[in-house]
């Protein structure tokens, strides 16, 4: 839970960067929740961070009531 409050936090202070005009804000709509579930908490909802992953070239798909990041596996970071 702690890491959904950190994660709703730093998105909302990158979108009110970005709204301010500053360039480089962290990309929050890359983070998915479990299985590749796009997070209807960040800014815009679900539709704006489905249009920022559409426009780097993934493929948003529904899965019942939710969307998901068709295979996000592949573009995974591995540390």
């Amino acid at each position: 839970m702690t890491t959904g409050i950190f994660a709703w936090v730093a998105a909302h202070a990158a979108a009110e960067r970005e709204q301010s005009g500053e360039k480089g804000i962290t990309p929050y709509w890359r983070t998915l929740k479990t299985g590749g579930v796009l997070n209807e908490k960040y800014p815009g909802g679900v539709e704006a961070q489905k249009l920022r992953l559409e426009r780097e070239g993934h493929t948003v798909v529904r899965k019942g009531k939710k969307y998901a990041v068709l295979n996000y596996e592949n573009s995974l970071i591995q540390i």
